[in-house]
């Protein structure tokens, strides 16, 4: 029988972290790979520095796993935007991951795709799993295209399950240019800088709290013979100007934005269906983003 360890590829990130730490929390051996140097938080939590072009290091961790979750990603939308070879670098680790979980059977995959990028502009909200991809962005089509191999992965009698959350926000978000609103936002109230806007500011967004999202990735670490594709979010859309009133009523700060022309690449609207990984691994969402919005600005206040 396979450990019930659980090996976090990229899991020195922002929910890589928080969901050692819960998995720690309930008595789970955790093996975090990241190729930053981490501190462990908890003494089960095991720190291990390289990354997927490591194949010594998966060679070492795999057979010590019962549960592989990757995270890891190079990228984000705004990184990769008008240089799509920058997605290589992920896919080209992916795979390295793929030739070595075929030499060891047994071992639960769990991948962390993205909900906000994979969909594009879907015709219809909420938008549920079974809606065709069309990202608009390098990084949406490198999720998808990572998604496509872990389908084939799965058709050769793995277990895998994907994961597409939507715009994942909370205490301990680093602070990343284009990448991360609601931090992004609480940011410009704390200093009091102006804030810029791609376009008029009515695009919407499914933003779920990161507590949540590592819910979803503990369940589905519960159910190891899982083969499913879910949608993890709140089923809720906010306009980015929405966010920004919200903003302005957590924090008490009226945030200057300049506005800047919409760029052909972004996602106009996007809400996630989750009645799927309701059924299937009776997951719901619990923090609402008013109060996710002042657990944030709390913990930054602390910070």
């Amino acid at each position: 029988m396979r450990s019930s360890s659980v090996l976090l590829l990229g899991g020195g990130g922002f929910i890589g972290q928080a969901t050692a730490r819960r998995l720690a929390s309930d008595a789970m051996e955790v093996h975090i790979l990241a190729r930053q140097h981490i501190l462990p938080a908890a003494p089960a939590i095991h720190p291990h520095t390289g990354d997927l072009s490591d194949l010594a290091i998966l060679d070492t961790l795999l057979p010590q796993c019962g549960t592989v979750v990757h995270l890891a990603s190079s990228t984000t939308p705004g990184s990769s935007a008008n240089k799509p070879s920058d997605e290589l670098d992920n896919l080209r680790s992916t795979l390295n991951l793929l030739d070595r979980l075929h030499h060891q059977k047994g071992i639960h995959l769990i991948f962390v795709s993205s909900g906000g990028t994979v969909y594009g502009n879907p015709p219809h909200l909420p938008v549920n799993e079974d809606a065709p991809l069309a990202p608009r962005s390098y990084h949406g089509a490198g999720k998808m295209a990572l998604e496509g191999f872990f389908q084939a992965f799965r058709a050769t009698g793995n277990a895998v399950t994907i994961l597409r959350p939507s715009n994942a926000y909370g205490p301990g978000q680093d602070l990343k240019q284009g990448f991360g609103f609601v931090r992004t936002a609480l940011e410009h109230a704390r200093n009091g800088s102006p804030l810029e806007i791609w376009g008029d500011g009515e695009t919407v967004r499914d933003f779920v709290y990161v507590e949540d999202l590592v819910e979803a990735i503990a369940l589905a670490i519960g159910n190891p013979a899982d083969n499913g594709t879910y949608n993890v979010g709140s089923g809720q859309g906010h306009t980015l100007n929405e966010v920004l009133a919200l903003a302005k009523q957590v924090t008490g700060v009226e945030i200057t934005v300049l506005h800047k022309p919409a760029r052909g690449g972004d996602v106009r609207g996007v809400v996630l269906d989750v009645s799927r990984i309701r059924a299937e691994l009776d997951w719901q969402p619990r923090i609402d983003l008013e109060e996710g919005f002042r657990r944030t600005w709390e913990w930054l206040q602390r910070g």
